[in-house]
C-alpha cells in the first residue's frame, strides 16, 4: 500500500509542478476578469430569486484588484469567494472570475509558504469560505 501512496503522491507533486510553471500575474488576471465582468452583462437572477443590491460583479473584482495591490489579501480573497458564490453570472465572467481566483490564490499559496503572516491569514480565510458552504 505504501508504494501505492508514493506513486500518488508523486503524481500529485508532479501534475503540482506542472502547473506551478505556469505562473500567471494576479493582478493582469484580475483585471481580465473584471473586463469580462465589465463586457458581458450579467445573467439574469433565477426566477423567484431576490435581486442582488450589492455592486455589480465588475465592481468586486476592481475592489478586489486595489485590496490584492495593497497587501489586503485576506479582503481580496474574501470578496472574490463572495462574488464567485453569486448566481448571476455568465458562464464567461465565471470563467474569467474562476482563472482570477486560481492565480491570485496561487500566489497567496506561495507567498504563506514563504512566511508572509498576511498571506496566511488569506489562506486561512480562504479555507474557512470554502468549508463554510
Amino acid at each position: 500500500m505504501t508504494s501505492r501512496a508514493s506513486t500518488l503522491f508523486g503524481l500529485a507533486l508532479l501534475v503540482l509542478t506542472a502547473t506551478a510553471c505556469k505562473k500567471e500575474d494576479p493582478v493582469a488576471e484580475l483585471e481580465k476578469s473584471a473586463a469580462a465582468m465589465d463586457k458581458a452583462p450579467a445573467a439574469p437572477a433565477e426566477p423567484g430569486a431576490e435581486a442582488n443590491p450589492g455592486p455589480a460583479p465588475a465592481e468586486q473584482v476592481k475592489k478586489a484588484i486595489a485590496d490584492f495591490k495593497a497587501g489586503k489579501m485576506e479582503d481580496a480573497v474574501t470578496r472574490l469567494q463572495l462574488l464567485r458564490a453569486q448566481p448571476a453570472m455568465t458562464p464567461e465572467q465565471r470563467m474569467a472570475l474562476q482563472d482570477s481566483i486560481a492565480s491570485v490564490m496561487q500566489e497567496v499559496y506561495a507567498q504563506a509558504q514563504n512566511g508572509d503572516a498576511r498571506a496566511k491569514a488569506a489562506v486561512a480565510q480562504y479555507e474557512r469560505l470554502q468549508t463554510a458552504r
